[in-house]
């Protein structure tokens, strides 16, 4: 392992150069790999897997008839690397746990009785294993129990896959009855791409993971960004404007910059005007959120948000609600103000950054 140092802290992470595709394949060559669940991560880690030569095959539901097409428009084919969840999982010696947090927990005791000694259970969240009193996925000592979770949505695993530069990836081990779980669990995560591993436990995972999505990921940032909207419109700025100095500045430039050589230098490389005031304002933001946080890190470790999670997720009409949720918030005034910005981007800008994308390292299964 590589050893590196985060900001003060040695850390060992795995790199692709160390662990190359090849050895992959090779750790992995007498494994079927069964991906549970067509979603969201299922199929950007099969295919990245399918493309790096590993025996992959699908196993997903047929009465979700969206995701069981999508897999045969990605050319899995029933019978022969498509099948019903509990078929797959019969024929697999690593089972991918990919379905949903709260579908896990229904399928489990179909997925147990599938799994036979020296079989792996992968998992790319610790959330079932870390909660099983909630959710009753207990496996069998016989088998090897390991997670990797790619940091980014299965999209950018995709994504980033076919860029050449990988996503980077958590990977621990919760259960070692080979003697093999941990080269398993390295392997499977150069398999499905990532940029490079740093070791975690599932426990870890799982509170980090819980914590950022609700957080400064996607929930505190969705909320930062109404909010300051909502204030600029009260004050009588445009809707254009106020999306543009809430939103687009910040996603189409700032965490660019950010991006390339960190906060400070994106700080550098604003007005004199913008640095003071990020720099005096910081302070007061942190001081207003810290408490918001803390409460959110215990809720996520005393399990009340994966009870949240469980009773929402597997209630009856959950996906109607859900989409009615999410057509609220597309419908506001400052994502309608966000799509017409969208569609004024400059068309050949987008192309350049495509292709600028592209260019980077070529693809991850050579």
């Amino acid at each position: 392992m590589a050893r590196i140092d985060f900001g003060g802290v040695v850390e060992d992470v795995v790199t692709r150069e160390e662990f190359p595709v090849a050895k992959a394949r090779e750790v992995l060559k007498n494994e079927v790999i069964a991906v549970i669940g067509y979603g969201v991560q299922g199929p950007a880690q099969a295919l990245n897997m399918r493309d790096n030569g590993l025996n992959v095959i699908i196993g997903q539901a047929k009465r979700f008839e969206r995701d069981w097409q999508r897999a045969i428009d990605d050319g899995w084919v029933p019978g022969e690397t498509l099948f019903e969840i509990e078929e797959a999982a019969r024929r697999g010696t690593v089972i991918q746990m990919l379905v949903a947090d709260a579908a896990q927990k229904q399928i489990w005791p179909a997925i147990k009785q599938c799994l036979n000694k020296g079989d792996a259970l992968y998992f790319s969240h610790g959330f079932s294993i870390v909660y099983k009193d909630q959710t009753g996925v207990v496996p069998p000592p016989e088998v090897d129990v390991i997670l990797v979770a790619p940091k980014g949505s299965g999209l950018n695993v995709r994504r980033n896959f076919l860029s050449g530069a990988g996503i980077n990836s958590s990977f621990g081990v919760a259960q070692d009855a080979t003697g093999r779980a941990r080269e398993r669990a390295i392997a499977f995560g150069i398999g499905v791409g990532s940029g490079y591993l740093f070791p975690t436990t599932f426990e870890q995972e799982v509170y980090s993971d819980l914590t950022g999505e609700r957080g400064v990921l996607m929930g505190c940032l969705a909320g930062v960004m109404e909010a300051q909207y909502q204030v600029l419109r009260e004050n009588g700025h445009s809707p254009s404007e106020a999306f543009n100095e809430t939103v687009e500045e910040l996603t189409q430039s700032l965490i660019r910059l950010v991006d390339e050589n960190g906060m400070d230098w994106m700080y550098a490389n604003c007005s004199a005007t913008a640095q003071r005031g990020a720099l005096d304002w910081r302070p007061r933001f942190k001081e207003a959120t810290l408490p918001v946080f803390q409460e959110l890190y215990r809720r996520v470790r005393d399990g009340s948000e994966t009870r949240r999670v469980i009773e929402a997720c597997g209630s009856e009409g959950y996906q109607e609600r859900l989409g009615a949720e999410l057509a609220e918030l597309g419908g506001s005034e400052m994502w309608r103000a966000g799509k017409a910005t969208r569609g004024l981007r400059p068309k050949e800008s987008a192309k350049v950054v495509t292709a600028g994308t592209k260019g980077i390292g070529g693809r991850s299964n050579n």
